[in-house]
């Protein structure tokens, strides 16, 4: 049974792993309720959940459908014929200039990889895929009820003047902390609805000054994520023609998310990158509320199975996963009620309550959390940029410690390893590490060169 929050204390003499989180130390955290494939795949925590391979490959399909029309509407999809995908590409030189930052791992390192969902078309960030995939089964569920659309159509018949007009008398309302709300905001406004995005206190103006720009309601509010999302509940209950998308619960957008699995498995066998038992996968994935890297890892179990090995990373200020996951909790904890801040430089992981849905379909899957000092990230900021020429947002950086704390030379990581088959300097270099690169394309310069000249200063101080 889960136990009842009271005070720090009483948790931490139930947990004595979140004596580090509540000093705001950087930690990690293997997952004890972790189980092999085919053994999670009867657990009651996917039973219950409603999500399979099918519901993946139908959000697919629907992706698919509308590209004809997303390549019209979008020019930065014209080369890829309407397709939301982004590359795969090898970092050797950030894996060379880690050793200058954390020189903690003794094992051989293998391969890293970066998935750069900071250059996906439309919203550049890993949530382009969720919340592009939620508007668009909307609007073509509103379609094909209307009449307006009809099985086997051509999409671009979203472009017609009755279509739009029907759409515009639907309200689409988000809350976001900044990325969720620029691709739902984005996509939802380009198909004619009306779009209301609750943005916390901690979204950058840049994002709510594009949102306006591109035909968005922005309401700002002085709380964090949690005010946010609650307050554009509270809206959509207001208008009859009202969708909420709820990053907390949503399997539309969780389901999008994991169509990404695919890609990256199709985008490695092009590279001749083997993944098994021998050639393991490891993937680091930067969570927030846990939507965007739920998904992402409930599909990669699914295409993968026990060769891939899924982490979350979270900063030192916004631990929510961890400390739900950790206590069985999930949503009826948040970060304040331990007394941390939820104050971070990376806007786009600033939770301190996370998914419950999420934090349960997980639990039979997920590896393990870690977190990271805010310093760390612009400090890797700094160094992606000027080791691989990449202008990412401190969020996205939130996955390349991961490559090097699975490797410590320590004994939860040493049992971790001899228990998945990585224990082996051979299978250790045969590893692929794919660090998931979530926003930072649609930054603009001066606010980005603030942050590098801040990761900067503190690698000089480092070195």
């Amino acid at each position: 049974m889960p136990v009842t929050p009271r005070t720090s204390a009483d948790l931490i003499t139930r947990f004595p792993e979140l004596a580090a989180l509540v000093a705001y130390q950087e930690t990690s955290w293997i997952n004890p309720e972790r189980l092999p494939y085919r053994e999670a795949l009867a657990s009651s925590a996917l039973q219950d959940s409603g999500l399979s391979l099918h519901s993946v490959e139908d959000a697919t399909a629907r992706l698919a459908r509308f590209a004809p029309w997303i390549a019209e509407a979008f020019a930065d999809t014209h080369d890829s014929a309407g397709v939301i995908e982004s590359p795969l590409v090898e970092a050797a030189a950030l894996k060379q200039a880690l050793s200058v930052m954390m020189p903690t791992a003794n094992a051989p390192l293998g391969r890293l990889m970066i998935k750069c969902d900071h250059a996906l078309p439309v919203s550049g960030s890993i949530k382009a895929r969720g919340g592009i995939h939620e508007v668009l089964k909307q609007a073509e569920r509103l379609a094909l009820d209307s009449g307006l659309l009809m099985h086997g159509d051509n999409y671009r018949a979203f472009e017609q003047p009755a279509l739009r007009e029907h759409l515009s008398r639907q309200h689409i309302l988000v809350g976001s902390t900044g990325n969720l709300g620029l691709s739902i905001g984005i996509m939802s406004a380009r198909l004619g609805f009306r779009v209301t995005v609750h943005m916390s206190a901690d979204a950058r103006q840049w994002k709510k000054d594009l949102l306006r720009e591109r035909g968005a309601q922005v309401v700002e509010h002085t709380g964090d994520y949690s005010e946010a999302v609650e307050a554009g509940r509270r809206e959509a209950q207001l208008h009859a023609n009202a969708h909420f998308i709820d990053d907390e619960s949503s399997q539309d957008l969780f389901n999008g998310y994991a169509t990404a699995a695919s890609e990256l498995a199709r985008q490695l066998a092009e590279q001749s990158i083997q993944v098994d038992a021998q050639h393991p996968l490891c993937v680091y994935l930067p969570c927030g509320v846990g939507g965007g890297p739920g998904g992402v890892a409930f599909g990669l179990k699914q295409v993968f199975g026990d060769a891939v090995h899924c982490f979350f990373a979270e900063p030192v200020h916004s631990p929510c996963m961890l400390l739900g996951m950790l206590t069985g909790e999930h949503d009826a904890i948040a970060v304040q009620d331990i007394g941390i801040d939820n104050h971070t430089c990376a806007d786009g992981l600033a939770v301190g309550r996370a998914s419950a849905f999420v934090g349960r379909v997980m639990a039979p899957l997920l590896s393990g959390i870690y977190t990271l000092h805010d310093d760390t990230l612009l400090e890797l900021l700094a160094l992606a940029h000027d080791s691989e020429g990449l202008r990412l947002e401190p969020s996205a950086l939130a996955g390349v410690p991961g490559v090097l704390r699975v490797l410590e030379d320590s004994p939860h990581w040493q049992t971790w390893r001899q228990a998945t088959g990585l224990g082996t300097p051979a299978v250790q270099a045969n590893t692929t590490h794919v660090v998931w690169s979530t926003g930072g394309s649609m930054v603009p310069r001066d606010v980005w060169e603030e942050e590098y000249q801040r990761g900067k200063a503190l690698l000089a101080r480092r070195r």
